[in-house]
């Protein structure tokens, strides 16, 4: 059975889900801001072990940004990652604005695309808009 459990991700358990997809590597303090400055973090857990987790950063009236939707790779296909999503979702619309647009955004993963395609999100580039893009800056 899966459990569902929001705003109680800690350090540890975030650095080693990402260590356990090959994320890029964060310091403590980097992830500890990251989570405090979170708008919401959601865990999964299997059998009292987190195995997966994801988060919302944004400003929470115009845009909100799924982040590090993160699932262990021994139970991905489980129903795990649509779960998270879901309630990532569902947290987004409980606190937009009623009769706004609210922009739903993330950066998958190469290779992930129909997951997300498959819960409504489009790829891009498209006739409107342009390619995502990043930039990494070494501090």
């Amino acid at each position: 059975m899966i459990q569902l459990v929001e705003d109680q991700l800690d350090v540890d358990s975030y650095l080693e889900l990402r260590e356990a997809v090959h994320f890029r590597k964060l310091t403590r303090d980097q992830a500890k801001r990251g989570l405090d400055n979170s708008l919401y973090t959601l865990v999964a857990y299997k059998d009292g072990k987190p195995v997966g987790m994801g988060r919302i950063v944004g400003d929470g009236a115009i845009i909100c940004y799924v982040q590090d939707l993160i699932i262990r790779p021994e139970v991905q296909g489980e129903g795990i990652g649509g779960m998270i999503l879901e309630a990532l979702k569902d947290f987004v619309v409980n606190i937009g604005f009623e009769g706004t647009t609210m922009m739903f955004d993330l950066m998958c993963a190469k290779g992930r695309e129909p997951f997300y395609q498959k819960h409504g999100f489009i790829a891009r580039p498209t006739k409107e808009l342009g390619p995502g893009m990043i930039q990494f800056l070494d501090l």
